[in-house]
């Protein structure tokens, strides 16, 4: 309060002091009031995180019991982790099995001849394809790093290009397709065609080519022909297979072998390219199942003579193979006719696509990819459905390109694996459709298959009954200190800061008297402490049975904190629960009880039911809040009508205590002037 200050006047009177002593007593009522605001506000902060730390309880129990349990999770892992590893989906099954990796997806990546350090590129359209994706970049000319830099903006996932130094400062162009698989090779177009030629990146070559399979004498039986499938139904035979203007003419339940000659086989840059077309016939089984039953044999007739009437006997007959089969024959088709064949007797599908359209399907065999190749089978078991296969080409399919590689670092080329001995390609290395929910990440050539093998994440579990533990014993703690006034409360929690500290004992026994905070403890513990039993089998019924409960250790002494409700962890008791009885452990937190496939009972379940009632809008403590935010309201407005109040007394008391002071000096003025007056006149005397 600032003191009575007048111009010319000096506070001889006290004026201050009786002000301030007035307005002492004055503020009594505002102090209270702002007392009483400091304490709502107190209480508020104290039931904001009540909320918040039971938000994070219920978050925590939530995800014991949710979908995304961690007792779901998978961990996948690998004996031969620097070639293949593997992610687990969380609907993955628990099994081991064995993987070897023949070759990973590889790109094409293509270095260029020495450039010169200082060396331009000129202007023009540079076009990139990789696979189905092309980029086309306008160049304005300019320095090759710049290029570079500019390339790769536009590539993204299409094309990269590096500069590698060679020596004396020159370097070397790195290009680099970003996309693996035999058929995403790396091709130049436009301005670029003539950058890779004019580099010694690539170079023009003359395409060869060898065929093979265009004469009957190549044809062989088909190898592996399957048993049969149906009785009555004929083999697969080569026999009426025939050469046709088309090619190679297969009809149904035909098939054949062609070898691949040696000098083809071994030869890794070739690609075998033929043509297989389909088309639909008259099914044979319905001729097969159309032959009579017995011969259609003309009446017998009779003899008459002299009134009497002799018939002659039925003919008998016995012919082989007119019988109808004893069950009609059932028409098969398949698309899964082609067959790559292995020098170990091994066979791979060759996959047939579009083969009734006009063009047929072409078929491609990189044999990079087909290490090992001996032959080529067709076997059609189809019934209905008659194939021609063109003449087979091996041929250079980057030197069909019209140019090939100077210096490749790297060609395109599919991943090829061996899945349980079953050899599978695929153009990445990322390969997520061969193994349900499970995705295979190849990087290397194994040496010897690698064993992947699929179990449970106890970790993951672990980490989340432990925070699970953690939260509880917060909230525990909170409502302790809050509902009680015992400061032994605050010094057993020794893993407090000391500013924690001090601000625990603020909040001492704050809520002594609000029964709503005992009542949330003594609800959770008896949900902690419940039996929860799925089925008469269930081996695991309370969270006691896996290490977890208020006496874990199981202390036999006197112990003051075992009395108030915190959780502990017998973590040998858990780690071998988590190992045997993880199933069980899921249940305990969430189960479905009557079969409507709605998970309604469990820790979990209950404590989140529980613990919503209080931290949901409109819930417990949110009552409870909104009732303070109006006392806080209230108390604002009173504070701020009594600051007025006060502003104005304060004013008034100044103005007739200055006054009064004014008035004073006036008559002290006067009585001066008088004494002066009369002393004059005394002395004039």
């Amino acid at each position: 309060m600032a003191g009575l200050s007048i111009p010319g006047v000096n506070d001889k009177y006290k004026s201050n002091e009786i002000v301030e002593g007035l307005m002492k007593v004055e503020r009594i009522p505002l102090t209270r009031e702002q007392n009483h605001l400091e304490e709502v506000k107190k209480q508020q902060d104290a039931w904001r995180t009540v909320n918040h730390k039971m938000s994070q309880l219920r978050d925590s129990v939530k995800s014991l019991y949710s979908f995304d349990n961690p007792f779901n999770n998978k961990l996948a892992s690998s004996t031969e982790e620097y070639a293949i590893t593997a992610t687990a989906g969380r609907e993955a099954a628990y099994e081991s099995f064995q993987i070897e990796v023949i070759q990973p997806a590889t790109a094409d990546r293509f270095l260029s001849g020495e450039i010169e350090k200082n060396q331009k590129i000129p202007a023009g359209t540079y076009t990139f394809k990789t696979g189905d994706k092309t980029i086309s970049m306008n160049w304005k000319g300019g320095k090759i790093e710049d290029f570079v830099t500019s390339l790769n903006k536009r590539g993204k996932d299409v094309i990269k290009a590096s500069l590698i130094g060679i020596n004396k400062g020159n370097k070397a162009l790195l290009l680099e397709s970003l996309k693996t698989g035999s058929d995403s090779h790396l091709e130049f177009k436009d301005a670029a065609l003539t950058l890779a030629i004019d580099t010694k990146m690539i170079q023009k070559v003359e395409g060869e080519k060898d065929i093979f399979g265009s004469t009957l004498s190549e044809i062989k039986v088909p190898e592996n022909v399957s048993p049969l499938e149906q009785e009555g139904m004929p083999f697969i035979t080569s026999s009426f297979v025939k050469m046709t203007e088309d090619g190679i003419s297969i009809p149904p339940r035909g098939g054949f072998t062609i070898n691949v000659p040696g000098n083809i086989s071994k030869d890794t840059t070739k690609t075998l390219i033929f043509t297989v077309k389909a088309k639909e016939i008259n099914d044979i089984t319905d001729a097969a199942n159309s032959k009579p039953t017995e011969p259609d044999l003309p009446d017998p007739g009779n003899v008459t003579f002299q009134n009497i009437t002799i018939d002659n006997n039925q003919s008998s007959y016995e012919l082989p193979g007119t019988q109808a089969p004893k069950i009609p024959l059932e028409s098969i088709r398949t698309d899964s006719v082609l067959f790559a064949r292995f020098e170990d007797g091994t066979e791979r599908e060759l996959k047939i696509t579009d083969a009734f359209s006009e063009g047929g399907s072409t078929v491609k065999v990189n044999l990079s990819d087909y290490s090992g190749i001996k032959s080529i089978v067709m076997r059609n078991a189809n019934t209905g459905i008659e194939y021609s296969v063109s003449k087979i080409e091996s041929v250079d399919e980057k030197a069909s390109l019209g140019y090939t590689p100077v210096n490749a670092v790297s060609n395109a080329g599919d991943a090829i694996i061996k899945y349980e001995g079953i050899t599978i390609t695929r153009p990445d290395n990322k390969i997520d459709d061969v193994i349900p929910h499970i995705t295979l990440n190849v990087s290397q050539k194994t040496e010897r298959p690698a064993t992947i093998k699929i179990e449970p994440d106890t970790e993951a579990a672990k980490d989340a009954l432990i925070n699970f533990v953690g939260r509880y014993n917060q909230i525990i703690a909170e409502i302790n200190i809050l509902s009680q006034n015992k400061p032994e409360l605050i010094s057993e929690l020794d893993y407090l800061s000391q500013d924690e500290e001090d601000a625990y004992k603020e909040k001492l026994g704050l809520f002594s008297g609000d029964f709503s905070l005992t009542n949330a403890k003594s609800s959770m513990q008896d949900i902690i402490g419940a039996v929860y039993q799925e089925s008469e089998y269930s081996e695991i019924t309370m969270l006691s049975q896996i290490g977890i409960s208020t006496n874990a250790t199981n202390y036999s002494g006197y112990n003051p904190t075992k009395m108030r409700g915190y959780l502990e962890i017998n973590e040998k008791i858990l780690d071998e629960t988590l190992k045997n009885n993880l199933d069980s452990i899921k249940t305990l937190f969430g189960y479905d009880s009557d079969g409507d496939l709605i998970i309604d009972s469990g820790i979990g379940v209950r404590l989140d039911k529980q613990l919503t009632a209080y931290v949901q809008s409109g819930g417990i403590l949110a009552n409870k809040n909104s009732t303070l935010d109006r006392q806080v309201k209230a108390s604002e407005q009173k504070i701020a009508r009594l600051e007025t109040q006060l502003n104005q007394k304060e004013a008034e008391l100044k103005a007739k205590y200055g006054q009064m002071e004014s008035t004073l000096n006036s008559l002290e003025g006067q009585s001066n002037s008088i004494n002066n007056f009369t002393q004059q006149q005394n002395r004039n005397r």
